[in-house]
This record gives structure tokens, sequence and C-alpha cells, in this order.
């Protein structure tokens, strides 16, 4: 059996690095796919993302249920990421978020597009799933499989989808990847935000776009990861 300690400490390490970026609050959760099961995720039980420990990471199948009997509280949002998991083989790592940068793109007609280098993993436009379009008024959360999978249909192939006046969900190969993705989101929505009120914006090309590329394995994963982690007080000894 494969030890999956190395990647609970790193899913905790997430946790804390996108709290203490402000991209994850007291909501929000982070998981990653199990790298010798495909069809089981990890996530951890209900818990703020700022407080989560490695006894916290529980481990599911892709209908979102616990793989073990579990009495503590589960994230009633879970069902993001096993709808995710099943209808894109290929994505590792799931990242939902409330931050509030990207909320106005969400509600606007107005696109959220890269404008910033560092966020051209989104692609050149985040579609927007609304709820409301199948599901008529409900209370915006992804409690079910099936909102769960109807939302994974707007995602398609993308690696973001903004969630009407509720979030942003994103995803990437690795954990690592879809963790700077999410930091770098909100950062975007704010550049962006801030260029609009100036005039005509000038966004990042599909030729930059699909250019922008980095080494998972580089010295510069392994320079943000270790910044990040010890900003938040998660180093590999914690």
């Amino acid at each position: 059996m494969t030890d999956l300690s190395p990647v609970i400490r790193d899913l905790v390490k997430a946790n804390r690095i996108l709290a203490h970026e402000k991209v994850l609050d007291a909501y929000g959760h982070v998981s990653v796919r199990n790298p010798s099961d495909p069809q089981l995720y990890l996530l951890a039980c209900s818990r703020s993302p700022e407080l989560v420990e490695c006894s916290d990471i529980l481990e599911f199948h892709l209908n979102s249920e616990p793989v073990s009997s579990e009495k503590r509280h589960l994230y009633l949002e879970r069902f993001i990421h096993g709808a995710i998991y099943q209808a894109r083989p290929e994505v590792n790592a799931v990242v939902h978020s409330h931050a509030e940068d990207v909320l106005p793109f969400s509600i606007s007609s107005t696109p959220l597009r890269p404008v910033i280098h560092n966020a051209s993993s989104m692609g050149l436009e985040a579609p927007v799933w609304d709820i409301r379009d199948v599901f008529g008024d409900t209370d915006l959360l992804v409690t079910n499989e099936e909102r769960g999978r109807d939302m994974a249909k707007t995602l398609a192939s993308a690696n973001v989808v903004l969630m009407r006046g509720h979030g942003f969900t994103a995803v990437g190969p690795t954990l690592f990847e879809t963790v700077r993705l999410s930091v770098y989101l909100p950062k975007n929505a704010r550049v962006l935000m801030a260029a609009l009120r100036l005039g005509e914006v000038n966004t990042l090309s599909a030729g930059e776009v699909v250019r922008r590329r980095f080494d998972p394995a580089g010295s510069e994963t392994s320079r943000v990861w270790e910044y990040w982690s010890r900003k938040a007080g998660y180093s590999d000894q914690t």
C-alpha cells in the first residue's frame, strides 16, 4: 500500500497556505486525488482551512461519500470535488474558494480574463456557472452530485469556473499548480478591476497564455512553495 503521509502533509500545507493568502477563510476547501487510486480523493473533514491537521484528512469515493464510517461533520460542498474528479481524469487537485475579488465577475457581463502573467493558467476567460439556470432558486450551494455534475459541465476543459454570487473553483494537474492558480486568481481580478476603471484593458493573448508555462518540479515551484509555507507557519518539520 502506498504511504499517503507525504500527500496528506502537502494537503494540510495547502490548506494553511490558502488560508494565509486569504484565498480561503472559515469556508472553502482543497482536495487532492489519491495518487495510488484515482477513484478516491483526500479532503479534510468540515474544518476551517487554517486549522486543518493531518488527522482531519479523510478519503472519499468519487461520489463524495467517505471511504470509512465518519462521525465528524463533512463539508457540505464536497460534491464539487467528486464531480470534477469524475469528469476530468487528468485533474489531480481542486480548490473551492469564496474570494470576494472574483465575485463581481460572476454577477456581471464583464468576463474575468488574464491580465497578469502569474494568472495565465486560468485560460483566456473563466466560464460562469449559474446554479439557477437548471435548479431554480436554491441556497447556491453544491450539496449533491447532481449540482456538482452540472457545475463540472460548465467548467468543461477549463481550469477555473466562477459560480454566480458564490465564488470560484480551480483545478489542475498537481496540488501545487492548483494552489498557485488559486492564489493568483484573486490578484488578477483586483488588477483587472483597477484597470477597467482606467479604460480599455490589454489582456494576455492566446499565445501568451500558451507560452507561459513553468516546471512543477523546477526551482520556481520549490521557491514559492517554501515561501508560502513559511509565511503560513508550516514548514516540512511542522
